[in-house]
């Protein structure tokens, strides 16, 4: 093998095994580095010799000749980031020629999200006396409380659940990687109540390895939790069109909102690359810019 399929191949293996990324990802990263291998090779060199110029280069040529769009030059250079810190752990190279190079501007969409005002009016919508609704009440309040995106709640099963230290093994999480994240004592209390007193009563005698289970006797699905996200929504007078992922994009801005630091915030979320996670700094930034506008008396 030469010298740039190997280091492509070893980075591949990696971000399979160890990072856990989606397929698609996988491809495109490997794609980047290939283009730029070719790109190098063109010059006599390989990829442990590129310097930051010839990054800068490579770029620019993409630019100019294939009219790439600032998200794509994104991902090109968090790929050629991640690549060259993974040689420089290994000790292959001295420094990253990636890091330096300016990633361009991208507008960003900002996800929709519910204030902490919306959170406690809407949690306060549910009948915990019925047995539909208080399953229902823990698996919004767990989204909320640790994050997991609907799939993920979904596919947890009893034995995920470390009560004791109120964490959960996420073992189906976005490209397969498994992580552990903790849950909240309001969410704690809960799914303990849901546990005991609502579980076997919708299961009417069947059994399953799930947690949230439908009246079917299989797991709840996303498209159902969708639907009654919406109904409780319309209860509680919140008028955001809103999905289950609203409640992980509102766990993660309220986080930022009350200082928690960005890593934390990443790791907590199981995003591979922190650029996925700064989004919520800009959600934040925005309802403080909203309330100093609306609050301060120079605000207008």
């Amino acid at each position: 093998m030469g010298l740039k399929k190997d280091w492509i191949e070893e980075f591949k293996n990696y971000l399979t095994v160890e990072r856990g990324l989606a397929e698609n990802s996988i491809f495109s990263y490997t794609s980047d580095l290939n283009k730029l291998s070719k790109y190098v090779s063109h010059k006599k060199k390989n990829l442990l010799e590129v310097t930051q110029k010839d990054i800068q280069n490579f770029l620019r040529e993409e630019v100019s000749k294939k009219q790439i769009a600032p998200r794509t030059q994104a991902r090109m250079i968090a790929c050629f980031r991640h690549f060259y810190k993974f040689l420089e752990q290994r000790n292959h190279i001295e420094n990253n020629p990636a890091e330096k190079v300016e990633t361009p501007k991208i507008e960003k969409d900002l996800p929709d999200y519910l204030t902490q005002k919306e959170i406690v009016k809407l949690f306060s919508v549910f009948n915990e006396n019925n047995i539909l609704e208080l399953r229902d009440k823990a698996m919004f309040e767990l989204l909320y409380s640790s994050g997991l995106r609907i799939s993920e709640a979904c596919n947890l099963k009893l034995k995920d659940i470390d009560d004791k230290n109120m964490l959960l093994t996420i073992r189906f999480a976005k490209g397969g990687k498994e992580r552990i994240v903790p849950y909240g004592e309001i969410a704690a209390d809960l799914l303990g109540k849901y546990l005991k007193e609502a579980r076997s009563e919708i299961l009417q005698g069947s059994s399953s390895e799930y947690v949230f289970v439908s009246k079917k006797g299989g797991a709840l699905n996303r498209k159902s939790a969708w639907r009654l996200l919406k109904k409780y929504m319309k209860r509680a007078k919140i008028e955001k069109n809103i999905t289950p992922h609203t409640l992980r994009h509102s766990f993660a801005t309220h986080l930022i909102q009350n200082n928690a630091d960005l890593r934390s915030v990443q790791e907590l979320l199981g995003h591979i690359d922190i650029s996925t996670t700064q989004i919520y700094t800009h959600v934040a930034g925005k309802e403080m810019k909203e309330a100093h506008k609306k609050h301060h008396p120079r605000g207008r």
